[in-house]
C-alpha cells in the first residue's frame, strides 16, 4: 500500500489569526449584502480555503512560493 506523505505545517501562528480575521470580515461583508454576486462568491470561496488551511496548518500555495511562516521545526 502507498503511503501518504505528511503534509509539513508551513503557517504560523499569526499568520493564522489574519486569515480567520479575514475570513470572518469577508462573511460579514457577504452576509450583510456589501458584497453579492460573482464577487461575493469568489471571496466565499477564499474564506473556505482560509478556514481550512489555518486547521490544517497548510497552505499549498506557500509551497507552491517557497513560503514558510511557521516558526517551529
Amino acid at each position: 500500500m502507498e503511503q501518504v506523505s505528511q503534509m509539513k505545517k508551513n503557517i504560523g501562528n499569526a499568520d493564522k489569526t489574519i486569515r480567520v480575521l479575514l475570513a470572518l470580515t469577508f462573511i460579514y461583508l457577504y452576509a450583510y449584502e456589501y458584497i453579492t454576486g460573482t464577487l461575493g462568491l469568489i471571496l466565499m470561496l477564499v474564506t473556505l480555503f482560509f478556514n481550512i488551511s489555518s486547521i490544517v496548518g497548510h497552505c499549498p500555495l506557500y509551497v507552491a512560493l517557497g513560503i514558510n511562516t511557521n516558526k517551529k521545526k
